[in-house]
């Protein structure tokens, strides 16, 4: 299967150059335009363009250039766009560090990278061990607060050959540790021509920010809009935790399209949209979409594919409300130049509607893994189907199949590789730090599900033979070097590994978590009333698991924004009880949350004549009168 080669429509230069030079474009020809949004506060394309260059001539002047990495260790704010820009405009290569990982974590990843330097948030320098590195601080609008060096010229876009870096990006390894994935300018280009041609991205375009730094979709999130000269918005924590809190953003801000993580956009999609909403693309991915959209949405949804080792995205169509008889929304058809192959373990292509390994081949392949040469070979192949020498193709370990209508669907892992909340996880990266906790022997993690589209990571634990550590033991040990999103919610005891009679691991006889085999912290607590046995039935169902404690915390036994979005629908549909999120975070056990619940009983408020959604409308209206 192959897609057409689309057309760029950049809108910049007519020779197109690197995404520095266009950005540059940008603030020239509309300088007073809003390139970002963030707490209140605008920032033209020109303040974008002049700290970039600030901080690009610092840069220059530590010796950044061609295919030198810059780690940016910033959160979501201008300073992480600003700092990923003024290395791009130095001519350099940017590694994303979300601060929110293990300082352990980060630390990996600025050594295997070999970071020449380091641009941190004010709130993260500590994050990351400076050692000889030169290390230059910004405030969380981009400012320099604190550099090596300073210049006061102003810096032009260095020019950036097509085949030499433009970030590198770390996923979850399977051996143990993470693996950094190099995107060079071409991949970057094909990407943003694509989607400006795609979505007709113009300067009117008010686009949102969510993806957390470290997570590929950031890119995309970011570089189509700033190089058409459109707005980029960026909606603090808060908001993104709670899909009603977020849905009211959207509208309030008069976002016209919006990349939402697929668990988080299945959320979106159940509530009730206003009309008028501004919104006309949602786009999605990351994980498996369970859902079509229903009838009467006003925006259309968009669900794309694509591992990080193919930019972003490979894959992209539009789910249609009506589609739901042919099983799970497919992936789309291949972005421009790119090429889909769906190939068996002999490396031929299937017949539609047969499964087989989907390989991916075009202008997204990327470089290859950072310092490693084994694992590249392995993955990016040769492409016996390439019209020029030297094509690759990279393989996705994903099985797919062909539908009649020449849509791609999706069909399952080969290996192990699951995705947890739109995040790519390798178990076997956690089992390897697992099996580095003193008190234990063996380890597996799994994940099991726990409702509809919903995974949830399980480990199981051969203790050592002086005892089972305590599951906060096992969590805290994980934490300190894991993002949170690949801890376990649950540690099951177990005598020893399944093993089938040729050694491999029987993963069918892993028995499910329950009350006896699963590890506690203390002697569990059961429910005293109608209303904690209540609570802690909604709590297990979304959790997974047969009891819940009282005094058990639902964001350390696994939960989190998105399940507790649920959780609070559950209580206003079964209870009557209307509560927001964070109530969920100021009492997060079945004793504290019952007890709250009990609270807004006798209260009673009256519900106010105009609801959320009517306000977000008022405000869109404002925001759309104002831009």
């Amino acid at each position: 299967m192959h897609s057409k080669s689309g057309s760029s429509i950049l809108s910049g230069p007519s020779c197109v150059g690197s995404i520095a030079e266009l950005v540059a474009f940008q603030a020239a020809a509309r300088p007073k335009a809003v390139a970002l949004a963030y707490a209140s506060n605008l920032l033209s394309y020109k303040e974008l363009d002049d700290r970039a260059n600030v901080l690009a001539n610092v840069l220059r002047g530590l010796g950044v250039g061609p295919e030198t990495v810059v780690g940016v260790c910033v959160q979501r704010s201008p300073a992480m766009v600003i700092g990923a820009l003024a290395v791009l405009r130095a001519g350099g290569a940017y590694l994303p560090l979300d601060p929110l990982n293990p300082a352990a974590r980060l630390a990996f990843m600025a050594e295997d990278a070999q970071i020449s330097v380091l641009v941190a948030g004010h709130c993260n320098e500590s994050k990351i061990p400076r050692d000889a590195r030169p290390t230059i601080i910004l405030d969380e609008y981009g400012r320099i607060i604190d550099s090596p060096t300073h210049s006061g010229s102003i810096a032009t876009p260095a020019a950036a050959a097509p085949n030499k870096l433009a970030y590198v990006i770390y996923t979850s390894g399977s051996t143990g540790e993470p693996n950094g994935v190099e995107i060079t300018q071409e991949n970057l280009l094909n990407l943003v021509s694509w989607h400006q041609q795609v979505f007709q991205v113009t300067p009117e375009d008010r686009a949102s920010q969510i993806a957390n730094v470290g997570f590929d979709a950031a890119v995309w999130e970011v570089w189509p809009y700033l190089v058409a000269g459109a707005s980029v918005h960026i909606p603090d924590e808060q908001v993104i935790s709670d899909p009603e809190s977020l849905r009211n953003w959207l509208v309030a801000e008069g976002i016209t399209i919006s990349f939402i993580p697929t668990p988080l956009a299945e959320l979106l999609l159940s509530l009730p949209w206003p009309a008028q909403t501004a919104l006309r693309t949602m786009l999605t991915g990351a994980d498996t979409l369970h859902r079509y959209p229903p009838e009467g949405l006003p925006f259309q949804l968009i669900n794309n594919y694509g591992p990080t080792e193919c930019t972003v995205v490979a894959t992209s169509g539009r789910a249609l409300p009506d589609d739901s008889k042919h099983g799970l929304p497919p992936i789309g058809l291949p972005i421009a130049n790119t090429q889909i192959y769906i190939l068996d373990e002999s490396g031929r292509q299937v017949l539609a509607g047969t499964e087989g390994e989907l390989h991916i081949g075009g202008a997204g392949v990327a470089r290859g893994y950072r310092n490693r040469p084994d694992l590249t070979a392995k993955r990016f192949v040769p492409d016996p189907f390439a019209v020029r020498p030297g094509g690759r193709l990279f393989k996705t370990g994903d099985v797919a199949r062909v539908r009649s209508s020449g849509q791609i669907a999706f069909v399952r892992r080969m290996d192990d590789q699951i995705k947890v909340r739109g995040f790519r996880v390798e178990p076997n990266e956690i089992t390897a730090v697992l099996n580095r906790h003193p008190r234990v022997l063996q380890s597996l993690v799994v994940a099991r599900q726990a409702g509809e589209g919903d995974k949830r990571l399980v480990g199981y634990v051969v203790p050592a033979p002086e005892g089972p550590p305590t599951p906060s033991e096992l969590r805290d040990f994980l934490r300190d070097r894991l993002p949170s999103y690949m801890v376990p919610e649950l540690f099951v005891k177990l005598e020893s590994l399944p093993l089938s009679a040729n050694g491999k691991i029987r993963r069918l006889d892993l028995p499910a978590p329950s009350e006896a085999n699963t590890l506690h912290d203390h002697a569990f607590t059961a429910p005293r009333t109608d209303l904690e046995k209540t609570v802690a039935k909604m709590l297990g169902s979304l959790l997974g698991v047969e009891r819940v404690d009282v005094e058990a915390n639902f964001f350390v036994l696994g939960g989190h924004s998105l399940l507790g979005a649920q959780l609070i629908a559950r209580v206003r549909r079964e209870l009557g009880v209307e509560m927001s999120l964070r109530v969920l975070f100021e009492a997060p056990t079945v004793a504290e949350l019952s007890a709250e619940i009990e609270r807004l009983r006798v209260l009673k408020p009256e519900r106010k004549k105009d609801n959320e959604v009517q306000c977000a409308l008022e405000c869109a209206a404002r925001a759309n009168a104002e831009h």
